[in-house]
């Protein structure tokens, strides 16, 4: 087994054909999983991804998966060599990867802890914020626990404060005079959150990525960044998401990708 964090994408950066300074990688998803290929699977849903050979670090091209092992697989496609991590018909074994999304980040890291939906903290304020801003009451509550665990007094070593971990410079932005005012650091959450949810297109992944790290941080990366504290983030705040979207009686959310076998 070889064990070379994103060795996968390495592989298929060297693989790939493309102009003098950079590379194209596939992103395929069929059927509710995630693949990569150096060029488009036949059947699946690509979108070409472009690597820079200058860049600094390798994009994470895979999404928020944590640690995964999988298989790179060789295949003759259009009269050339394809390497890919879909097993396809006719495609042969290459090696065995294990990709761990790297490590190294400026976000702040949420307070809370994964645990039991408390639909009791703030309740009133929190439906209320989600209302008015046509948010999923469930996401916003999943941010705050993610964030503080409802804890209105809470300060981040990055110096992030209340309820929903707003930095000074977003407190700023949206208006909040007290930062550990339950009600103004919910409002002024729930209207960040919105704001993000819009500028993405209602992708709660990279909205919560965004809401940890920042929209430069996102942008710079052309999606969620590839840091450690980010990653558990989001996957922190989807589990909470669906967690409070069951303990409140709503309709449970679509599965979630899967990487490919």
């Amino acid at each position: 087994m070889i064990r070379r964090g994103t060795i996968a994408t390495v592989i298929l950066w060297l693989a790939c054909a493309g102009v003098a300074d950079a590379r194209t990688v596939y992103r395929c998803v069929r059927d509710g999983t995630v693949s990569l290929s150096t060029a488009p699977e036949p059947g699946s849903r690509c979108e070409a991804k472009t690597i820079r050979d200058d860049g600094g670090k390798l994009p994470n091209l895979w999404g928020e998966f944590g640690v995964f092992s999988g298989t790179l697989y060789e295949r003759e496609q259009d009269g050339a060599l394809v390497y890919g991590t879909r097993k396809l018909p006719g495609a042969r074994k290459y090696l065995a990867f294990t990709v761990v999304t790297p490590a190294g980040s400026s976000a702040h890291v949420g307070l809370g802890t994964l645990g039991k939906p408390n639909l009791n903290a703030n309740a009133r304020e929190f439906r209320n914020a989600a209302k008015a801003r046509k948010l999923d009451d469930a996401l916003l509550r999943a941010i705050a626990h993610a964030e503080s665990g409802f804890d209105a007094t809470a300060v981040s070593p990055k110096g992030a404060q209340g309820i929903m971990q707003l930095m000074p410079a977003v407190q700023r932005e949206y208006g909040v005079s007290d930062p550990f005012s339950p009600k103004q650091s919910i409002e002024a959450g729930a209207t960040l959150l919105r704001d993000l949810l819009r500028r993405y297109k209602g992708n709660v992944g990279l909205a919560a990525a965004a809401y940890n790290a920042g929209i430069g941080t996102v942008t710079k990366y052309g999606g969620p960044p590839p840091y450690v504290e980010t990653r558990e983030y989001v996957e922190k705040v989807q589990a909470l998401h669906a967690r409070y979207r069951t303990a409140m009686g709503l309709k449970p959310l679509n599965s979630a990708l899967r990487p490919a076998q």
